[in-house]
């Protein structure tokens, strides 16, 4: 069935139940889904991913780093690592030279060019931002973020709850 034909079923509306609206996870599930898009179609722009941005960050807030550190600063398996790594060093944005402390792996740094890159990257990831946090006001941006940051941070088993 389509969706029109769903739509023109007997008592079928566009508004989800109130047991669906009141639901925090579907709610944030949604809320993820719009904003990867936002994300997604803001670096396409410029022929980036969000994997790149968040290489370049980490280079840039973090100074140069292993393939392996990388990995668990960003998030990215270590497999796919290497493709990005490869994009990214392709397109001279990253340089990666031998590990004085350690011979059998390489350092990545951020390149002039990448800071360059990382700018322009900054300045639509801003632009997305705001788009998709239109609704808010500075003080309730803020907020959020607080909210998600602390929804986000790995609790204790036996920690008592947050008041």
């Amino acid at each position: 069935m389509t969706r029109p034909e769903a739509a023109s079923l007997p008592g079928a509306s566009d508004t989800p139940p109130d047991r669906l609206a009141q639901r925090a996870s579907r709610l944030l599930s949604q809320l993820a889904t719009r904003s990867d898009r936002l994300v997604n179609e803001g670096l396409a722009e410029v022929d980036a991913r969000k994997w790149h941005y968040a290489v370049l960050a980490s280079l840039a807030d973090q100074g140069p780093a292993s393939q392996a550190a990388l990995s668990g600063r960003t998030g990215i398996y270590r497999s796919d690592m290497v493709g990005v790594l490869k994009e990214l060093t392709a397109r001279r944005l990253v340089d990666r030279s031998p590990d004085l402390a350690d011979q059998r792996r390489n350092l990545v740094t951020l390149s002039a060019e990448g800071r360059r890159r990382l700018r322009l990257l900054d300045r639509i990831l801003d632009e997305v931002h705001d788009e998709l946090l239109a609704p808010l006001d500075p003080a309730e941006r803020d907020q959020l973020v607080g909210l998600l940051t602390r929804l986000l941070q790995p609790r204790h088993p036996d920690a008592p709850p947050s008041p």
